[in-house]
This record gives structure tokens, C-alpha cells and sequence, in this order.
């Protein structure tokens, strides 16, 4: 019995330490936003208080990757070389799948 009591303790003092800790992150983060900041507001006076915030941009999104039709290796789309409607990881390898056979001919 005295085992569970502890360990009933143990857990509410977990509880409360990461409590703590999750607010100071949000206080953390708050602060590195800025006076006015989106978080600031979320957790501020109220509903009223969100009405009135300045909209945030919206997050920038990470260049999407493509696979190089030849090797399959993955890029970004950007450092990918575009020919024949494919993407391609360098230009030597767009040069080889253009020249490869098609039709009949590539049995």
C-alpha cells in the first residue's frame, strides 16, 4: 500500500513538472516572437484578444523533391534539369535517356 501511495505522489509531481515546463516553452517562444505575436495572443485575454491580432505570414514551404527519371535519385526541384517532360539529377543524364531507344527499337 505504502508502494502505490508513492507512486500515486510520483506521478502528480511528474504531472505538475511538465505543466511547468510546457508553459515556460510557450513563454519562451513567446518572447522570441516578439510583443504582439501570435502565441502572445492565442494565450492572452480572451477570445477578443485574437480579433485584433495582425495576421502571421503564412510558413514557407520547403522546395519539394523530384526523382531524376534516369537514376532515381531524389532532389530538389529547383537543382532538377528539366527535358522531355522529365526531371532529371544532371545533364548527362538527360542527355543518355534521350538518346536511348524507344518503340520497337528498345526490345
Amino acid at each position: 500500500m505504502r508502494n502505490f501511495i508513492l507512486l500515486i505522489v510520483i506521478f502528480f509531481a511528474t504531472q505538475r513538472l511538465l505543466k511547468k515546463l510546457r508553459r515556460a516553452n510557450v513563454r519562451a517562444q513567446a518572447d522570441a516572437r516578439g510583443p504582439g505575436g501570435a502565441a502572445r495572443t492565442r494565450h492572452g485575454a480572451g477570445a477578443g484578444a485574437n480579433a485584433n491580432a495582425a495576421p502571421s505570414a503564412p510558413p514557407q514551404l520547403a522546395d519539394p523533391l523530384v526523382r531524376c527519371a534516369q537514376c532515381g535519385v531524389h532532389m530538389p526541384s529547383s537543382a532538377a534539369i528539366g527535358a522531355a517532360g522529365q526531371r532529371f539529377c544532371c545533364a548527362d543524364h538527360a542527355r543518355r535517356y534521350a538518346a536511348r531507344p524507344t518503340g520497337r527499337d528498345a526490345r
